[in-house]
């Protein structure tokens, strides 16, 4: 990842960063401030951001050590260190540090152009390789999934991660495949798999491996789980008047950002009976902006990869 007009070089490998111009506006940068980006990728994000500092500083996150190595290269000499970590382990990040509260966070969700690029890594169904897509390289593979679970499982990960409507006749295919005493250890063989299990005219619509790599990714890294416990997180760890930013790229995503900004900024919960107010809860936070921002018709031409892109933000008003 790299800023565009930024003046420093691309690492070699990351994608110019999404929404990027749309995301600095929304932190609304205090030189002086303190900010965490929970997902540092190659840096694109973080070196906007460390750059407008002065005596403020960044403590950027990323569980890959490949980005976490590209990371501190491209953000070396600013104001920002580069930590591997989950996001979800940013209190205890920042705490380390004696910081209890920040002034701004953004998370970047999902895999990364460089992960997804990267053939070994086992992301993408472009490419044939061990089938892996392990963001942290740490754990259980997709392939210990894929060779372990039965039916039932793999197509609920399958349905409920990918929402694949064939979910049952690939699971069923998978299993099938096993019993003939094979092991599935590659993405090649998992989407020739998924491709002989569905309709043919299912395969006109983009492809048909799409939802199940997808699905198992999330399976494999806790993505939505992982998602739910860092906003809130993050929310904490906001100072009154900060922001934070979420940029996700498919509705699953996207679903668990807007339905928790609206909590944070939900007001009075009394029965609509009640005369008055007794509750006595007020808003959280504010919504910077009412409806998720999306690329522009440029930005999704120059990056085919910005077009499923939402950013939303909220404002911290007050702490609960």
């Amino acid at each position: 990842m790299g800023g565009q007009g930024s003046g420093r070089p691309e690492i070699t490998g990351y994608h110019v960063p999404v929404l990027l111009e749309e995301t600095i506006t929304a932190l609304n940068v205090n030189p002086d401030g303190i900010y965490l980006d929970g997902t540092a990728g190659g840096g694109g994000h973080s070196y906007e951001i460390a750059k407008r500092l002065k005596s403020g500083r960044l403590i950027a996150l990323d569980q890959d050590p490949d980005a976490v190595k590209a990371a501190s290269e491209r953000l070396q000499g600013l104001p920002a260190e580069v930590v591997r970590a989950n996001f979800v382990e940013m209190e205890e990040v920042l705490k380390a540090r004696g910081i209890y509260q920040v002034d701004g966070i953004l998370m970047d969700i999902g895999v990364s152009s460089h992960q997804l690029d990267s053939a070994e890594r086992g992301f993408s169904y472009h490419y044939d390789a061990p089938l892996d897509m392990r963001m942290s390289q740490e754990g259980a593979t997709a392939a210990d999934l894929v060779n372990t679970l039965d039916e039932k499982q793999l197509a609920d990960i399958f349905f409920k991660f990918g929402e694949e409507k064939y979910a049952r006749p690939i699971a069923r295919a998978i299993v099938k495949y096993r019993e003939s005493g094979q092991a599935v250890s590659t993405t090649g063989q998992l989407a020739e798999i998924v491709k002989n299990s569905v309709p043919q005219s299912y395969r006109r619509d983009g492809h048909p491996a799409r939802k199940v790599f997808q699905a198992l990714r999330i399976a494999v890294n806790s993505e939505l789980d992982r998602l739910s416990t860092a906003l809130d997180t993050a929310f904490k760890c906001l100072r009154v008047g900060g922001r934070l930013a979420v940029i996700t790229f498919h509705s699953l995503e996207d679903r668990i950002v807007k339905q928790r900004f609206a909590e944070f900024c939900k007001g009075c919960v009394c029965p609509p009976e009640f005369p008055v107010c007794v509750c006595g809860r007020t808003p959280a936070a504010k919504q910077v902006f009412r409806k998720p921002v999306e690329a522009t018709a440029e930005e999704q031409e120059r990056n085919p990869r910005s077009r499923s892109a939402k950013l939303r933000c909220i404002e911290k008003i007050h702490d609960y």
